[in-house]
């Protein structure tokens, strides 16, 4: 991602049928991820994204607050144990102390900011404090105002821990970090609040009354309310950094807006919005950065179907829905759980010859691997072994993997590492398949017997080893 704003996902494990956190990692890495918020320090995540080059946001729970307010010494243990073992090896840029703790007993927001002082005192000790960030994250229900942005104002009921977080913040050149989430806005005040507008779509603009500044999205007049907040308090020139955002894929009768179309729409917006320095109205050209909630859907979240729904990727790693990361062109349009319909003409997949050597390495590892791709020819005395390289080798993997899915956009996508093209990449005895995969030296059209029969009567038809059909000639 570039810098101004960057993209981000948050990797949420709340679930019983995730991949391993390997598997996960090899996901982040081909989709060219670069930012991951994850929840806690387990040990074997933080070993997972080791020599990754992806900046890790970590969490300590609410649940741990107690012992890190009371005692520095406990702050110190947790540095020791759970990070300086994998630091920088695994590259922690965020600590996060607590979250969302105006939702929490009132006795849980008052642990935070001392808890808070105790994991910076612990960074300072290993000379780590310029490093790692660290700083709370929070819901917009920190705000007692929202709308109009202008009118933005921290509760008063949460002044006692905020205004010394906010100075926390403000010496420390911390973040602010909320969690925004304009389908909440939509779904409990559709009469207020059009889906198009808070879907990046919006045709017309809300005015604030206050200031004359035009909103066209839900999103930012959420940012500018914290900013008017902030500025309220004499506290502007703090960042604010969106730990989480997004929109669910499915939900219950009554979560009409909870669709793959909409959700899709939303973080394709979103992340053009991010990528492209627009800003807010308040501060625009200002970069934000924002994490997407969430990588996989997560089966165990308690609540409404949609809470089980925000992931981008299904737990067996296929794409919910389509997202480019890169911010390029997408079809909004097409959102079929990730397979959208084939492309015109015979097409293949191959590696983008700017491609640095080491994505494309966690590209090709990824398509031999979980991406189920027969990699065997480009083994050693195999026909696509040369040339050794591994823009080559890569290339056969993506196209394999390209068409044994469909063929489509984001299959060819891998983070922006494969390239579409009308020319046969074939050579000599190496044999690019096209749409279909190649099973025992037959093209294995991932269709049913029936239908088949209906356009190649008296033609016979035998079962593949992947559960295909082939076609018998």
């Amino acid at each position: 991602m570039c810098r101004g704003g960057s993209v981000g996902v948050c990797y949420g494990r709340n679930a019983d049928d995730l991949p391993t956190p390997d598997k996960a990692v090899q996901l982040i890495q081909l989709h060219n991820i670069k930012y991951v918020r994850i929840y806690d320090s387990n040990i074997q995540v933080l070993k997972a994204f080791a020599n990754t080059k992806i900046e890790l946001m970590i969490g300590i729970p609410n649940s741990d607050l107690l012992a890190f307010s009371q005692f520095q010494s406990n702050a110190d243990t947790w540095l020791k144990n759970s990070i300086l073992p994998y630091y920088p090896a695994t590259k922690i840029s965020y600590i996060t102390v607590g979250a969302e703790v105006t939702e929490a007993p009132a006795n849980v927001s008052a642990m935070v900011v001392p808890a808070m002082h105790n994991v910076l005192t612990a960074l300072k000790k290993t000379g780590l404090h310029k490093k790692i960030k660290v700083s709370s994250t929070h819901s917009l229900g920190v705000l007692s105002r929202s709308f109009p942005p202008s009118a933005g104002a921290f509760s008063s009921k949460h002044a006692h821990f905020l205004r010394p977080m906010l100075e926390f913040l403000a010496e420390n050149q911390s973040p602010f970090m909320v969690n925004l989430y304009p389908y909440y806005a939509y779904r409990d005040s559709s009469t207020n609040v059009s889906l198009d507008y808070a879907l990046f779509e919006s045709s017309s603009e809300v005015i604030d009354p206050n200031t004359g500044l035009l909103y066209t999205n839900m999103f930012d007049a959420q940012i500018d309310a914290i900013n008017f907040a902030l500025t309220a308090l004499n506290f502007r020139t703090i960042k604010i950094m969106v730990t989480e955002t997004g929109w669910p894929s499915k939900g219950s009768p009554k979560e009409t807006a909870a669709t793959p179309d909409n959700a899709q729409t939303y973080n394709t917006n979103l992340i053009r919005h991010v990528i492209n320095d627009t800003g807010t109205p308040a501060k625009p050209g200002d970069d934000i950065d924002v994490y997407i909630f969430s990588l996989f859907n997560e089966n165990r979240k308690p609540g409404l179907e949609s809470e089980r729904n925000w992931g981008l990727f299904f737990p067996d790693q296929t794409s919910v829905y389509n997202l480019d990361f890169s911010g390029r062109a997408v079809d909004v349009g097409s959102t079929d759980g990730g397979n959208m319909t084939s492309s015109n003409g015979t097409s293949w997949c191959i590696a983008s010859t700017s491609a640095s050597e080491a994505d494309l390495q966690h590209g090709l590892d990824w398509a031999c691997g979980s991406g189920n791709v027969d990699c065997s020819a480009i083994q050693p005395s195999q026909p696509c072994f040369e040339p050794d390289n591994l823009e080559s080798h890569a290339s056969y993997a993506f196209n394999g993997y390209y068409q044994q899915n469909g063929a489509t956009d984001i299959a060819c996508s891998f983070g922006g590492l494969g390239v579409r093209t009308n020319k046969n990449p074939s050579y000599d005895n190496c044999v690019y398949t096209t749409f279909g995969l190649l099973v025992d030296g037959f093209i294995c059209i991932p269709v049913t017997p029936e239908e088949l029969k209906e356009s190649l009567s008296g033609c016979r038809f035998s079962k593949g080893s992947s559960g295909c059909v082939i076609l018998v000639v």
